[in-house]
């Protein structure tokens, strides 16, 4: 009895479904007859014109670490490694966002060093490219080439995609060019990978391999969501874990390059984490999501607006705030000088600040004028401390043990914010002091003396 009623039940169920079909806005596109089966090509013919092949051309120094005994033949003094300049290929792919002027998005590594820069249309047609500027922080890269009748893909709005959204990449994997791969958003604000810099990715599970990064990750109105940069799988083969940069992250980016000729990132001024359970618990907070903000660095830009420690940022822009990196990545993508609104929590209550960000590379020394044990190091000032920019090979920054992105969050046990507290702390030190550094996940000390 109990088997006939649900069979019944899921006829009656059918039959109302039928009777009363879903919204036009949840059919499966391009149905033009009831005949005709669902497809996505008129979409496709539609964006595709607009994503490009890249081949790349250049050279690049390769260093190899010499054995002691050659070391002791060319003296005391002598280097510790060989460089050379050795030649590459690569490919890789684009995307036109402004025909009339020729703009194309693609990832900074897969330009990156390249000496010649070729774009191959869909139409066959081939031109040679121009780089305008990248942003290795973010992996992305503007170039132009002169063309005429090109197709461009008109820009979504990143924000307002959700999971579970269909998306389609397209580019050129293994130099298999126009590949399109279907799936959908997997998952949003994705960061603290160690892939890029600045990391606040849209997840999916459409196929990306090697070749595809600068390509296009669309929405099935063919309107461009994001940039493919990254997978992780065994081998850089796909697994269904893709990564794409936000298409208004790129657009921010974007609009700096082309009114700079460089990326100018923005700084808020404080030191944080991501709102976990325990702290929800500690702190009796009413979200489960956020960034804490830990400490607010003095006369930074959030310390004018008003932000203070223990608030937690839920929102920017009326967009919601998951976790600490991606508020870093808007914050820093979005660039200096720019103001933005932010929504915070602070004891139980939710408010609303305006902030305008300062720059994170207002201040760039040469190390060595603090200290000679410093010298080939290049330090900035940023949201965690002092960042070490770059390290000349055998200098004296790199014989103690300095490397590019080490960040120097104190002195002798007591913290730091910026280079002119490193400075004073040396100097107290009498030019004797333990560098606390924060190198990836690793802390670590490094004298000088």
């Amino acid at each position: 009895m109990n088997k006939k009623l649900s069979l019944v039940s899921a006829a009656v169920a059918a039959s109302l479904m039928l009777a009363n079909p879903l919204p036009a806005d949840a059919k499966i596109p391009f149905f033009s007859t009831s005949e005709e089966m669902p497809t996505l090509a008129p979409m496709l013919e539609q964006a595709t014109p607009a994503i490009v092949h890249i081949s790349v051309e250049g050279s690049r120094e390769v260093r190899q670490r010499l054995p002691e005994a050659f070391r002791y033949f060319f003296g005391q003094r002598g280097p510790n490694e060989l460089r050379q300049e050795q030649p590459f290929k690569g490919l890789g792919s684009g995307v036109i966002i402004d025909a009339s002027k020729g703009y194309i998005v693609t990832n900074n590594h897969v330009i990156q060093d390249a000496d010649n820069i070729q774009i191959r249309l869909k139409d066959g047609r081939t031109f040679k490219a121009k780089k305008l500027g990248a942003d290795p922080q973010s992996d992305i890269a503007l170039l132009q080439i002169e063309a005429k009748k090109l197709i461009q893909v008109p820009l979504a709005n990143s924000d307002k995609i959700r999971v579970g959204d269909f998306a389609i990449a397209v580019g050129n994997p293994f130099g298999l060019e126009q590949t399109v791969t279907s799936g959908i958003i997997s998952a949003l604000g994705r960061g603290g990978l160690g892939i890029e810099g600045l990391e606040d990715f849209i997840q999916t599970d459409a196929a990306i391999n090697s070749g595809n990064s600068g390509g296009a990750l669309l929405n099935l109105k063919g309107e461009l969501i994001g940039i493919n940069t990254a997978i992780l799988g065994p081998n850089g083969g796909n697994i269904g874990i893709g990564f794409a940069i936000p298409t208004n992250m790129m657009k921010n980016l974007v609009d700096q390059i082309v009114e700079y000729g460089e990326v100018r990132p923005g700084s808020l001024g404080i030191r944080g984490g991501d709102v976990t359970a325990d702290l929800t618990e500690a702190m009796n907070l009413k979200v489960s999501r956020g960034a804490w903000v830990n400490e607010v660095i003095p006369d930074s830009p959030a310390s004018k607006a008003g932000l203070k420690s223990g608030d937690v940022v839920i929102s920017m822009d009326g967009n919601r705030i998951s976790n600490f990196n991606e508020l870093r990545a808007k914050v820093a993508t979005l660039g200096a000088g720019k103001t933005t609104k932010l929504g915070i929590l602070r004891d139980g209550k939710e408010r609303t600040i305006s902030v305008t960000l300062g720059s994170t590379t207002e201040t760039t020394v040469a190390a060595n004028e603090m200290h000679p044990m410093l010298q080939g190091a290049s330090l900035s000032n940023t949201d965690q401390g002092v960042k070490v920019d770059s390290v000349e090979p055998n200098s004296a920054a790199a014989r103690i043990g300095l490397v590019a992105d080490d960040i120097i969050i104190g002195v002798n046990r007591k913290a730091i914010n910026n280079i002119n507290d490193l400075r004073k702390a040396i100097e107290n030190r009498n030019g004797i002091a333990a560098l606390n550094i924060q190198r990836g996940n690793t802390n670590l000390y490094v004298l000088i003396r």
